[in-house]
């Protein structure tokens, strides 16, 4: 115990703890908030990626629906929409 506090009885080395445990717990941006910061980006980062493959998907439905053809077959698979002497079926497999 009088090793230790023969250490901490030296200037530098309290100043360099207690400069180590303001920076690691006490400030604003501390230890654990970097830490929770970098777990957001890495989120956000794969949520991008995921938002971009839905852009170019919606971009290569889109340029096919400028075809008049394309559109109606659209409509019809995708949204449900029939003419007023129709009836739809939607059958699904479980």
């Amino acid at each position: 115990m009088v090793k230790y506090l023969k250490w901490f009885r030296n200037k530098y080395i309290l100043t360099l703890v207690i400069f180590l445990v303001y920076n690691l717990f006490l400030d604003d941006i501390d230890l654990f908030s970097i830490l929770n910061q970098n777990r957001k980006l890495s989120k956000l980062r794969t949520d991008q990626s995921e938002v971009t493959l839905k852009l170019n998907e919606t971009k290569k439905t889109l340029r096919e629906l400028k075809h008049g053809y394309a559109l109606e077959k659209y409509a019809r698979e995708e949204k449900l929409f029939k003419k007023d002497d129709e009836d739809v079926f939607i059958i699904t497999y479980e």
